[in-house]
């Protein structure tokens, strides 16, 4: 039976569902938000969050053990893996409560259970949802799916994760043992943070990657960069190299390893980590019976997140790459703004979305590498500061690094910005608000940076892409 209208209904509770549902209410609409699981999503509850308490730990880690640089006396350092995991669970908890908190603030219906989208009836979209095996029918002016994604895996000769042996990035920051021999397989973002954190807290850590650079996505001295220092804190990384397949023994798995010279090896590891990608949750909720359309695992949708589909939108992961947090919160604020008939909504620029990986050093970016400036028809000049020259960087015992700018060499217009090191995943934003401000060269020499600061980096980078470097 019908029991319920609204003026918005989100399906799914993550960073772009419950976003999505406050806006909504913040410009007087009826809202309801449904979740099956948990009220802030993976993010939340398995994958942003978690994720960086898990790594921050092992920076800690990483600390104590080099102690003496900074004239201090460490002994025994050692870590209890429960406890880790407890903490990294704790603040995922809490911040999952706090989502709750902010549903009741906003006056939003909040209903537990499985959603599928059914034929309109003439008042909007209909939606069933089944609560603990009770059905009932919700209709809505306008339904926005946000339903997130999920670990992609490789259905092949044994590739299949296992949740024991074979691990997605859930079991990952949930593990009952340290793994002595470790092997990641996939080398973007989630890969290489698993790495860094196993590698930090004493695995031996392996990463293939079928591709021919690490962090594919990243601009290439980023990638280069990264590569160099991950094998000096003593990963074993191997690009061009496919796993043709794992064998699982009792408590330990054999992988068939195919390099890019072609040969082929076997090597026995205690765990392997899949992060091979993700792919949208799009099945059972009913897309096939109104006619959404899906595209190779995702939901196809127009600039301001319209399906096609009358009053039927979609937002977040289960729309498409970039598969990140802050992009489905914004397309939410975006589809919401467009339903409401505001006049100021601008579509996404998927240019100006930063990237973070928050690996050992971090690694940052936003707009356009240099190759592909390139490849756009931009004649470019590029500029790069290390790390090692900064005071800051240098006080905090963080040499490792530096921060490239891209700019078009004909209007000075801030094509891009690529950094590896120390709270770059801070950084970054401040070249995001400049190319959303379509700052050039100019409004970044007339910026004062404070001093000391690894902000001054940002500087002397856009100095350095115009001959005008102080500092170096």
């Amino acid at each position: 039976m019908t029991d319920q209208s609204y003026d918005l209904l989100v399906i799914g509770a993550g960073p772009g569902g419950y976003v999505a549902a406050i806006r909504g209410s913040q410009l007087g609409m009826k809202t309801a938000i449904i979740e099956r699981e948990h009220l802030g999503g993976v993010c939340l509850n398995w994958g942003c969050i978690p994720t960086k308490a898990l790594l921050r730990t092992s920076e800690v880690y990483t600390n104590m053990k080099h102690a003496s640089a900074f004239g201090l006396k460490a002994e025994g350092i050692g870590y209890d893996l429960d406890g880790v995991v407890q903490r990294s669970r704790k603040i995922a908890k809490q911040l999952a409560g706090g989502v709750g908190y902010l549903m009741k603030k906003n006056k939003i219906d909040v209903i537990m259970g499985e959603a599928k989208l059914k034929a309109a009836n003439g008042k909007g979209p209909a939606v069933t949802v089944n609560e603990k095996g009770k059905e009932r029918t919700i209709t809505a002016k306008n339904v926005i799916v946000a339903t997130g994604a999920r670990a992609r895996t490789i259905p092949q000769a044994g590739l299949e994760p296992d949740g024991k042996l074979i691990w997605t990035a859930r079991e990952a920051m949930t593990p009952d043992v340290m793994p002595k021999r470790l092997l990641v397989i996939g080398s973007g973002a989630i890969g290489i943070e698993f790495a860094s954190f196993y590698n930090a807290m004493g695995s031996e850590v392996r990463v293939v990657e079928m591709v021919d650079r690490i962090l594919p996505a990243e601009d290439e001295e980023v990638s280069a960069f990264a590569l160099k220092t991950f094998q000096k804190q003593g990963f074993k990384i191997d690009t061009e190299t496919q796993v043709q397949g794992l064998k699982k023994n009792k408590d330990t798995v054999t992988a068939t390893i195919k390099t890019k010279d072609g040969k082929t090896e076997e090597a026995e590891f205690d765990r392997v980590i899949l992060a091979v990608g993700i792919v949208g949750n799009t099945e059972n909720i009913g897309l096939e019976q109104v006619g959404v359309k899906v595209e190779r695992g995702h939901i196809v949708v127009d600039e301001w997140l319209s399906t096609g589909v009358p009053g039927v939108y979609a937002i977040g992961d289960v729309t498409g790459a970039p598969w990140l947090a802050h992009k489905a919160s914004h397309e939410g604020i975006i589809c919401v703004e467009k339903i409401a008939g505001k006049n100021d909504v601008h579509p996404l620029d998927v240019k100006r979305i930063p990237g973070c990986t928050y690996c050992n050093p971090q690694v940052a970016s936003v707009g356009l590498t240099e190759a592909k400036a390139k490849a756009a028809g931009h004649e470019v000049k590029t500029g790069m500061f290390p790390f090692q020259g900064n005071g800051k960087a240098i006080a905090l015992g963080e040499q490792e690094g530096f921060i490239k700018t891209v700019f078009d060499a004909k209007t000075g217009e801030l094509l891009g910005a690529h950094c590896i090191g120390a709270e770059v995943t801070e950084l970054i934003q401040g070249f995001g608000i400049a190319m959303t401000m379509e700052a050039t060269e100019e409004d970044l020499f007339h910026t004062i940076f404070p001093h000391p600061t690894l902000s001054e980096m940002m500087h002397e980078s856009a100095l350095d892409a115009f001959g005008r470097v102080v500092h170096i």
